[in-house]
């Protein structure tokens, strides 16, 4: 192999998203610890005897190996890692939001290991605990932290004061949390404990999971920029039911 071909041996990595491709193939959305985001073909991943066609689901930690230059490099061989259970129901259903954050914020080629890790302890934390929207809370924050939109929750925007737990604030995308006052219609109106829970990851006050919720989605649209989250809303309809 030349080293124009630029293979990569055995790198950490989970499949976001699959498409049929030609006959036998598959097109691969994956992300990689150190490479980030990127394409793969997966050449007669589809044909009944090919050793790729079980390996490549969502959700399950591989080591996968590739080469080429362009846009889309061709996947060489997979191995599975174990470790991560199946997750199921609900569970599942957050899974797949993680994924299409992931698709829809990161740019490709851009490693974001931090990130890599932390989506890996969040399929866990789906698999084994029961309150998956504080789950997908902490995960939503250090995505937008880790893609540089970190969150101003420790102190206000305008003076650089600590956030007080009992003050009211309207918390401004881009520019952060500002005391709530007549004059200020902009932003989303939150509470100083909420806005320090969500610092602390904390969601166990009904109050900061419901506005730390809106506080996220407020968020995500601004950096979505009118993508639609299909499994957003799926989730959405299931509550309601």
């Amino acid at each position: 192999m030349t080293a124009s071909k630029q293979r990569l041996e055995n790198q950490p990595a989970f499949v976001l998203h699959s498409y049929p491709f030609r006959e036998t193939s598959m097109l691969l959305e994956v992300f990689s610890r150190e490479h980030g985001r990127l394409p793969l073909v997966a050449r007669g991943a589809r044909r009944p005897r090919s050793a790729l066609r079980g390996l490549l689901m969502n959700f399950q930690p591989l080591r996968l190996s590739w080469f080429g230059k362009g846009e889309v490099r061709t996947l060489h061989s997979a191995e599975w890692q174990g470790g991560q259970p199946q997750l199921q129901g609900t569970a599942l259903l957050c899974g797949f939001y993680l994924n299409e954050l992931l698709l829809n914020l990161m740019a490709r080629d851009d490693a974001h290991e931090r990130l890599f890790d932390y989506y890996q302890q969040t399929l866990q934390r789906l698999a084994h605990e029961q309150d998956h929207a504080a789950t997908l809370r902490c995960f939503e924050k250090h995505l937008l932290q880790e893609l540089g939109y970190a969150l101003l929750l420790d102190h206000e925007a305008d003076s650089g004061k600590p956030i007080a737990p009992a003050a009211s604030y309207r918390y401004v995308v881009e520019r952060g949390a500002l005391r709530e006052s007549t004059d200020e219609a902009e932003g989303l109106t939150v509470s100083g404990k909420t806005l320090q829970d969500m610092a602390a990851d904390d969601y166990r006050d009904p109050v900061s999971a419901r506005q730390g919720k809106q506080l996220m989605r407020m968020l995500l649209n601004h950096h979505l920029a009118g993508k639609v989250l299909h499994t957003r809303e799926l989730i959405k309809d299931l509550q309601k039911s």
